[in-house]
């Protein structure tokens, strides 16, 4: 009887979640090309976006968004890891963090996003 209780407690749980949406939320699916950043100013990845690649973005350089875009989500499709800064001058007295690249979507960053910093190989 115990092992029956559990199991329909499992299933409660689990109905619970599918339903609240939280299993199933669908996220936009963002448009950001290979071998790009791209970073909006709103969650979810909403907004205009701004771009960059190798071509804009040199490895190693501390890069502020331009025209003071704060950002809010991004995604980084980089062959390479991106570090992004709380502050617009890379500093790290306030928030950063490195994300590997190929790939990372970010819908809602930990901290608002004033520069990126682009690794070498």
């Amino acid at each position: 009887m115990p092992t029956r209780g559990l199991l329909t407690a499992l299933t409660i749980t689990a109905a619970a979640v599918l339903s609240s949406g939280t299993a199933t939320a669908q996220q936009p699916t963002p448009t950001c090309d290979r071998g790009e950043f791209c970073a909006w100013p709103a969650t979810d990845y909403t907004g205009t976006p701004q771009r960059l690649d190798l071509e804009t973005a040199n490895p190693g350089e501390c890069i502020p968004l331009k025209s003071g875009l704060v950002a809010r989500s991004f995604v980084n499709n980089l062959t390479r890891d991106t570090t992004v800064f709380q502050s617009a001058t890379c500093s790290t007295e306030a928030e950063f963090t490195t994300y590997p690249g190929k790939g990372t979507y970010v819908p809602d960053a930990p901290f608002v996003v004033r520069a990126i910093q682009v690794w070498g190989p």
